[in-house]
């Protein structure tokens, strides 16, 4: 009788994880990108009273006997696919139409003269599926947690930072850094380059990091551009100068690919983590517009950037919550049931037990 009740207990707190999981749906149902998790049980462990046999030329055969108890959480995926989009016209803001997420993460260390910035590894970085962007003070590309968006930027097609030498072919570093808007030449720094000017990092592997941005001591401002516009089949961001002249191109928004994407693993604020589970996390180019090879290698067996495939981006809004309302709500009422099923075990054990301990009376 006790292995009854205990297998109620077991049944209660299944029940317990899984409505916790439900409420967790339900009060993320108007969170952006929010990836709806789903709870599926499994049975326990069990008890075999009398072992199964084959059988033998004068008796049959019998079936194993066993008694369970309860049952336990079998796991909780998540459900990946892509949610619908939810419109709300700021031209920053885009959603991932397809597999992938947005690279995202801290700025790495800078140098103290070449202001470098390091290549990061895509596997360190955050995921997020939340694309609310925009350009901070300092000129980087940020979303609405203030962290930085990892991507492939412009250079000025020489070792050292200054105006691009092809504007009419800009090329792209093949370094995985945070996307930042070029400077702007002040008449003084660089010298010989007019005030206004935008200024692009080099490309200089000697350097410490393939992406040299001007010496800090110079302080330059990031360039004033207006009329931003992320392209949906490239990932390419675009602005014009405020003071006229071409359009200005900035960079690329890198998406991460990962082999399983339902088994990343999720932290604060609605990032991702690329762990045990999920396979390798690599950056992967949006309708494979950037070419470059990995961290820009002249070796020729040297990996190049691969394609995102099918994935696009979707701009001028943000991808909604997984969560479907009318589905927690039916799952709510079942895994209400199910507590109060286990709950009358409980109750008719107890009372066994009650008239086990009267039978002496």
């Amino acid at each position: 009788m006790t292995g009854a009740m205990y297998s109620a207990i077991a049944g209660l707190k299944a029940h317990m994880n899984k409505l916790s999981v439900i409420g967790n749906n339900i009060a993320n149902i108007n969170t952006p990108a929010y990836k709806k998790a789903q709870t599926l049980f499994s049975e326990a462990i069990y008890t075999t009273l009398s072992a199964g046999s084959n059988g033998t030329t004068k008796v049959g055969g019998v079936n194993p006997s066993q008694v369970g108890y309860g049952v336990s959480i079998g796991s909780i995926s998540m459900d990946m696919s892509t949610a619908n989009f939810n419109a709300d016209g700021d031209s920053m803001h885009c959603m991932i139409m397809g597999d992938g997420f947005f690279l995202t993460g801290q700025k790495p260390g800078a140098g103290t003269t070449a202001n470098t910035l390091t290549e990061t590894d895509a596997q360190n970085l955050e995921l997020s599926r939340v694309g609310d962007f925009k350009f901070d003070s300092q000129g980087y590309l940020v979303d609405g947690r203030g962290n930085v968006i990892y991507g492939w930027v412009t250079y000025s097609g020489s070792t050292t930072a200054g105006a691009i030498t092809d504007a009419d072919n800009p090329q792209t570093s093949g370094q995985l850094v945070p996307i930042r808007l070029p400077l702007m030449a002040d008449g003084k720094n660089p010298s010989g380059v007019a005030s206004g000017t935008a200024i692009y990092p080099g490309m200089d592997p000697s350097a410490g990091g393939m992406n040299v941005y001007p010496d800090s001591t110079w302080n330059l401002e990031p360039a004033s551009i207006d009329s931003i516009a992320i392209d949906k089949a490239t990932g390419k961001i675009t602005g014009n100068m405020k003071d006229g002249g071409a359009p200005v191109v900035i960079g690329y928004i890198a998406l991460a690919n990962v082999a399983n994407p339902s088994g990343v693993t999720r932290i604060d604020n609605g990032y991702y983590k690329a762990g045990e589970g999920s396979g390798k996390c690599t950056a992967v180019s949006i309708g494979g517009a950037v070419t470059a090879k990995v961290n820009n290698s002249t070796e020729a067996d040297a990996e190049s950037i691969h394609s995102a495939g099918t994935t696009t981006l979707q701009d001028g809004g943000l991808e909604s919550s997984g969560t479907d309302l009318a589905t927690e709500i039916a799952e709510m009422i079942t895994t209400q049931r199910g507590y109060q099923a286990n709950t009358r075990i409980i109750t008719v054990t107890d009372s066994m037990l009650e008239e086990l301990v009267n039978m002496k009376r």
